[in-house]
């Protein structure tokens, strides 16, 4: 049986919805074109949708679903990366994440976006069943609009799925 989301965390502070990691891409992330590969920025969205998860829940997270990553341009070595990660949806053991990439020159050139995404991660026990998470409840328009955004998201994945699973008639 799950364990109830922990009343102490009832009031948990803004903070807790989001991140940013910051940190230059460095040359090892580099792929054959000469600009960082794709599998690092998608290591880098896990990475900072976890630690928001985590924040959110107090508990440990493992990914079930990343998708709709679009990447809008290249990241350069040696460029400043902000990966920043909030929650805009809250099932009752699910956390659904959205991410924005931004880079640019350190030197001053201003950071634009590269890649965004929305991540599904669910909160697990010790023994890992899934345990309940406080409710994130939307505040503002841009909020409510994120959250909706998350819920078609989801409704989508869930018609495809039945699609895919429907016997062959």
């Amino acid at each position: 049986m799950p364990t109830p989301p922990d009343p102490e965390r009832a009031d948990l502070p803004a903070a807790n919805r989001e991140i940013t990691l910051r940190f230059l891409a460095e040359p090892s992330e580099v792929n054959f074109g000469g600009k960082v590969h794709g599998g690092a920025v998608m290591k880098w969205i896990d990475q900072a949708g976890y630690a928001c998860a985590v924040g959110w829940s107090g508990h440990y997270c493992v990914t079930v679903y990343a998708g709709g990553i679009r990447f809008l341009r290249p990241i350069l070595i040696g460029h400043l990366v902000e990966v920043a990660a909030r929650v805009i949806h809250t099932g009752r053991t699910s956390l659904h994440i959205a991410i924005q990439v931004r880079a640019g020159d350190p030197r001053g050139g201003g950071l634009s976006e590269t890649t965004n995404c929305t991540i599904v991660f669910v909160a697990v026990s010790s023994t890992g069943g899934p345990v309940p998470v406080h409710p994130w409840k939307p505040v503002t328009a841009a909020d409510i609009a994120l959250q909706n955004f998350a819920i078609r998201q989801m409704e989508l994945r869930q018609a495809m799925e039945r699609e895919l699973t429907a016997p062959a008639g």
